[in-house]
């Protein structure tokens, strides 16, 4: 992988036409200390969040030993870096086929449902496979809503009466049970924790079994932009919420059981910037090279705002405008698709032009995760820069921070 001081650098002596992933590996590795540090217990990363074997190299070097897994695939990604990392099957829909896999070829030991007939299955392959249940642990996960860019309950999560059933269930089967519960992605409130526990709470005084421990998902925010014009507060940050979660964790007597959390944004999001380049400037539209099929799905629901940096192309000698002047820009991505374009404009210099490069920080949470191969297009480059996306000057402009008209 090539190295360079910046991500301007790279762009310069690069000029690449396909986007590149600014790949910071010293960066990673300091968010992931700094969660597993402030967190007062297991810290599980989330592989849906960035499953790239860089990343699961990067943080098995940083110390990182326990992974949130959901399928055989981030299974084999883990174990491809470490033989002894703890996996977590945390997917409450599984085939049996694949618990089976789980059990019996990667030693799993720690799984979660959220209905009967996910015990049933569990059941079933531990009889088969004349496992004991009391050496398999199982998370029973509620439903919880809270304030967060992306709700999570909607799919997943057992109501808190039907969780009271589960975790009795269990406790009779001869599993060792758990609570889990999951806020949504990148929350915007620290009550959104409290208000989870109160339903943890709940369910374990009315189950009245012991329990092997609370995970409390994922969630914890990375450190992104704030639109002004929305009406949800700013994300608070990590330090401030880890005070808070501590003292609603004390509050609610939690804080006596074994804690697991499941971050991914918040240790992976700044890692990895993005260089794009303008393949066509039409007006107040910028055609790039990338969008919402590849690295740009959070701009495209318009859920976060990304900061952005502007990378002239010095062989461009002459330029209209102000350059002073930040103006959103409609963008459109790659793809013959009428529907990619993204809903929120990117606010940019406005002598941006047709060659110039934008680098957009902070995309490392499920950028590379979602994107795909329609059309052809597949960003695969990467590079390794030094200095973090956030040092230096500010960025000169945003993405996706509010609607705009056609």
């Amino acid at each position: 992988m090539d190295k360079f001081a910046t991500a301007r650098d790279a762009a310069l002596k690069l000029r690449p036409d396909v986007p590149v992933y600014c790949f910071r590996p010293h960066v990673l590795q300091q968010d992931a200390r700094r969660f597993m540090s402030a967190f007062p217990g297991k810290t599980a990363y989330a592989v849906k969040t960035n499953g790239e074997p860089l990343v699961i190299k990067t943080l098995v070097d940083a110390g990182v030993d326990c992974f949130d897994v959901a399928s055989p695939a981030e299974f084999a990604a883990v174990r491809r870096y470490s033989a002894t990392a703890e996996l977590l099957y945390m997917h409450p829909v599984k085939a049996l086929s694949d618990i089976r896999l789980a059990l019996d070829h990667y030693r799993i030991r720690t799984l979660v449902v959220d209905h009967e007939d996910e015990i049933a299955k569990v059941l079933r392959v531990c009889r088969a496979l004349d496992i004991d249940q009391t050496t398999v642990t199982i998370f029973v996960r509620i439903a919880t809503k809270g304030q967060a860019a992306y709700e999570l309950s909607k799919k997943f999560g057992a109501a808190p009466g039907h969780a009271v059933e589960l975790l009795q269930r269990l406790h009779r089967i001869g599993f060792p049970t758990g609570i889990c519960f999951h806020v949504g992605s990148q929350i915007e409130e620290a009550g959104t924790y409290e208000r989870a526990l109160a339903s943890a709470d709940w369910v374990r005084n009315r189950a009245d079994v012991p329990l092997a421990g609370l995970d409390v998902g994922g969630g914890f925010p990375a450190a992104y932009g704030h639109n002004p014009k929305s009406r949800a507060p700013a994300a608070p940050p990590l330090d401030d919420l880890m005070t808070d979660l501590r003292q609603a964790l004390a509050e609610w007597e939690f804080d006596t059981i074994p804690l697991v959390a499941e971050p991914g944004r918040v240790i992976v999001a700044r890692a990895f910037s993005l260089i794009v380049r303008v393949l066509l400037r039409k007006g107040r539209r910028l055609y790039i090279n990338d969008g919402i099929w590849a690295s740009l799905s959070d701009s495209w629901t318009g859920k976060i705002t990304l900061p952005a940096r502007f990378i002239p192309d010095p062989n461009i000698r002459r330029r209209n405008g102000d350059p002073s002047a930040i103006v959103p820009f409609k963008v459109c991505g790659a793809t013959c698709d009428s529907v990619d374009i993204l809903t929120r404009p990117f606010y940019l210099p406005e002598t941006i032009d047709t060659g110039d490069w934008i680098e957009i920080g902070n995309i490392g949470a499920y950028s590379l995760s979602l994107r795909s191969r329609f059309n052809g297009f597949y960003p695969d480059t990467f590079v390794e820069v030094e200095e973090p996306f956030d040092a230096g000057g500010a960025p000169e402009g945003t993405a996706s921070l509010e609607t705009m008209a056609d």
